[in-house]
């Protein structure tokens, strides 16, 4: 699993239709605290998360194992919406904070 931002939607009218009625999810890999310093992917939401929240995704043949994706071609899924991050007794981001 890997901490991502989710920074934007994805529309896309065209698709395999085993991908109807997937929300597709802009993400951004980010650090601890949440800010936004990695990749950029596009991910099918498992948890209906929201623009501007932090989340855990999985990719590769782990995404297909949600009941959302299963033996769907997806390569990427958001399975959980971060409420905080702690390190070593230390809060590094908390979600009720975020703004």
């Amino acid at each position: 699993m890997l901490l991502a931002r989710v920074i934007g939607t994805v529309v896309a009218t065209s698709k395999d239709p085993q991908l109807d009625g997937s929300k597709l999810l802009l993400l951004k890999g980010c650090d601890l605290e949440g800010k936004a310093s990695g990749p950029t992917l596009v991910a099918v939401d498992a948890v209906g998360a929201g623009v501007g929240e932090v989340v855990l995704y999985a990719s590769g043949s782990s995404a297909r194992q949600t009941v959302v994706t299963r033996d769907r071609p997806v390569d990427a899924v958001i399975m959980a919406i971060v409420d905080s991050v702690e390190v070593s007794g230390d809060r590094r981001y908390d979600k009720s904070k975020d703004a």
